[in-house]
């Protein structure tokens, strides 16, 4: 431990050094907000960072440049570092490249991508090696004027003859849907702003399309429009502002419905989809506590639900009468198993579904439902997801897996005879050997004695005596779960002697519902205590050290970084907090701001008292106080509708205020992206590089 003591040593009068040289960080003013609600009192410092408006106030662009400056200055010693971190992940793409192509109706569609190009080209083929293929949309030519351009829908016509798609080029996620006569090229003048979901009706006459609020960004009404005459006409608005609204077709064709989504509960309409100037019907009205979500397939409904089943069953309903007193199980519940999805097929359908905190994908014979067989897995961490497969009638559907050490393959499964055929493993250019790496899951225990699962990869030669560093993930929100996936980046760290672990803390579904449950609402505590627990367990087990422990979480994982680093800061060495909801008070009381009335049966409503005495409770932009914290670098987007770029902003200024240690805390605002980064995938590996040199370079790591 001599050499590991020494080590120390150095990176300390190596950080000392640097912070000398170093210019003082901005200071942002001080413009005292006072908050009195249910008997407390909240000042906030630093709310004149807010601006909602496109073109923010100037003495915000100047504050926020400020900080990039500030941070590019600390970056600086470790510029060399960031620059190989790019160019080992570039040589680990594969630059010109196609995708898989997936059938629908007489052509097989595809991207491809091209070295230099940031963007893929959407194209299509009557041939399924992709020969003879024409371009449908060139996204690098569409996105020539812009910093940020997204394609979110992309749907033809079912004679393939249209094509509806949209565009963000703000990173605001607000799309604009457009239609292309494939037959022509050219675009049709129909031009639809704030489309989040689109269906096409059988005879390609009309598109069904949900759209936000132009203010809350809340998905509330669903319109039919004409292709023909660009009419539009309301069929729906969800007026309930806990529920947000989509539109989809059933795989067959047969059925369109329109979803009403809420955290705990959904409401599923119906329309054949052959009449689509018909009237829509309710299938089973919204119950408080009632989740559930509807398809059809050979004549009847098949609708997933927690009806009495808390990892959810499959029922059956028939056309004519498919209200609740008509459902029949058709996957009885098992409390050991959750069902996350399924897909139907012509004759067969497809089980999502998880066990003990892994994924499956069961087959099922829709001719004989007794008969169902799981597709094998061969790893004991990885990840595994049904591929688009759009076509109804087909024998063959394609799925997608990977693990830590796998790179992701495409497979095709044959329903008859049960064999898997790869198709196409990512290809590492550079040069890639699994062998030289380990995966694995472990078992930390919580506080009050809950088992939680830890996924972990790392180079094989790593000692476990403490030393190790690690860069330590989670999320833990909404029931989603982190799947232990490839990435090529990843390697960078690994191959610097660096584990990475995800901790599958509760407010996930990894463990079934309970999971979800056990973590939102007045047990979100949980979420934290598992993670700090989590990385007590890592410590006093030897795989890494407190000051070698990095830690890593965006969005509502974000929130999580922010909040443990006020209950446990001197766990951690260093903390990167991407995109954070870390101002949970101040955002959950304003119901004009994207995403929060929604959200108050996730979190809880803090107009309510019993609610806000418990958010209050962990809300990290509301419990920074003086104290030591670890280092930490904050990411924002200006243009994120999801977390606003003022939450972290906000929460760097009055950490910075508050602190009593000497560790260096920046903030990297990226000026023209939106919740997701930068869209070009040059550009995004340029973001992780510099991340992830962050976070080596905190433990000492330079080159």
């Amino acid at each position: 431990m001599k050499l590991y003591s020494l080590m120390l040593l150095l990176l300390g009068i190596s950080l000392m050094t640097l912070q000398q040289e170093l210019p003082k960080p901005p200071v942002a003013k001080k413009e005292p907000k006072v908050l009195k609600i249910h008997g407390y009192e909240l000042i906030d410092n630093y709310a004149w960072l807010r601006d909602r408006n496109e073109t923010k106030r100037p003495e915000i662009i100047e504050y926020l440049q400020a900080e990039n400056a500030y941070t590019e200055a600390y970056m600086k010693p470790y510029k060399e570092l960031i620059e190989t971190l790019y160019k080992e992940m570039l040589g680990r793409i594969k630059q010109t490249d196609i995708s898989v192509p997936y059938k629908l109706g007489k052509y097989w569609y595809f991207t491809r991508t091209e070295e230099g190009k940031q963007y893929p080209i959407y194209m299509r083929s009557t041939h399924k090696d992709g020969q003879e293929a024409e371009v449908l949309l060139d996204q690098n030519e569409m996105a020539k004027n812009y910093k940020y351009f997204a394609i979110g829908i992309f749907k033809p016509s079912d004679d393939g003859n249209l094509l509806a798609f949209s565009t963000d080029t703000t990173g605001y996620r607000q799309y604009t849907l457009q239609i292309k006569d494939l037959k022509t090229g050219k675009l049709l003048p129909n031009k639809i702003e704030r489309v989040t979901s689109v269906e096409w009706s059988n005879d390609g006459k009309f598109l069904f399309y949900s759209q936000e609020d132009p203010v809350s960004k809340r998905s509330d009404k669903v319109w039919r429009h004409e292709i023909a005459t660009g009419k539009n006409e309301l069929l729906y608005e969800e007026k309930d502002v806990l529920f947000v609204v989509g539109v989809r077709r059933s795989r067959d064709r047969k059925m369109l419905f329109i979803g009403s989504f809420a955290k705990t509960m959904n409401e599923f309409r119906y329309l054949p989809a052959d009449n689509p100037l018909g009237k829509w019907k309710i299938l089973a009205p919204r119950r408080e506590g009632h989740e559930y979500r509807a398809d059809f397939n050979n004549g009847q409904f098949f609708i997933i639900t927690n009806k009495d089943a808390e990892n959810f069953k499959v029922v059956r309903a028939p056309l004519n009468a498919p209200s609740e007193e008509n459902w029949v199980d058709f996957i009885p519940h098992n409390p050991k198993v959750k069902i996350e999805n399924i897909d139907f097929f012509k004759d067969y359908a497809v089980v999502s579904e998880t066990e003990n905190g892994l994924e499956y994908l069961r087959v099922v014979d829709l001719n004989n439902n007794q008969s169902s067989r799981r597709i094998p897995t061969p790893e004991e961490v990885y990840t595994i997801n049904l591929d688009f497969n759009p076509e109804h009638d087909t024998q063959v559907i394609r799925y997608n897996y990977s693990s830590m050490i796998t790179p992701l393959s495409t497979y095709e499964y044959d329903f008859k005879t049960g064999k898997s055929t790869l198709l196409k493993q990512q290809e590492i250019p550079s040069g890639y050997d699994k062998n030289q790496y380990e995966t694995k899951r472990v078992w930390a225990i919580a506080r009050d004695g809950t088992k939680v699962p830890i996924s972990m990869v790392w180079k094989k030669g790593v000692k476990f005596d403490g030393s190790a560093p690690m860069l330590l993930y989670a999320y833990g929100s909404y029931g989603i779960s982190m799947t232990p996936n490839f990435s090529i980046a990843r390697l960078s760290l690994l191959d610097r002697g660096m584990i990475y672990a995800i901790a599958h803390v509760r407010g996930g579904s990894e463990l079934g519902e309970k999971w979800r449950q056990e973590g939102r609402m007045f047990k979100k505590l949980n979420t934290f205590y598992d993670f700090i627990d989590c990385a007590k367990w890592l410590i006093e087990n030897k795989y890494t050290s407190s000051d070698r422990l990095v830690i890593q979480g965006g969005s509502a994982g974000g929130m999580l970084m922010g909040g443990v680093v006020n209950m446990a800061p001197n766990l951690f060495k260093a903390a990167i907090l991407q995109v954070p909801f870390v101002d949970v008070i101040n955002t959950m009381l304003d119901d004009t701001l994207p995403l929060t009335t929604e959200e108050w049966i996730e979190w809880g409503n803090p107009h309510e008292k019993e609610a806000f005495d418990y958010m209050i409770k962990y809300s990290p932009y509301d419990n920074i106080k003086p104290q030591n914290y670890p280092s930490m670098l904050v990411e924002i987007s200006l243009y994120d509708s999801q977390v606003p770029y003022w939450e972290g902003a906000k929460f760097v200024a009055k950490v910075r205020e508050m602190k009593t240690d000497n560790n260096i805390v920046l903030l990297k605002t990226n000026m023209s992206a939106g919740h997701g980064g930068a869209s070009g995938r040059y550009d995004r590996l340029k973001e992780i590089a510099f991340t992830y040199s962050y976070a080596l370079s905190q433990v000492g790591i330079t080159k």
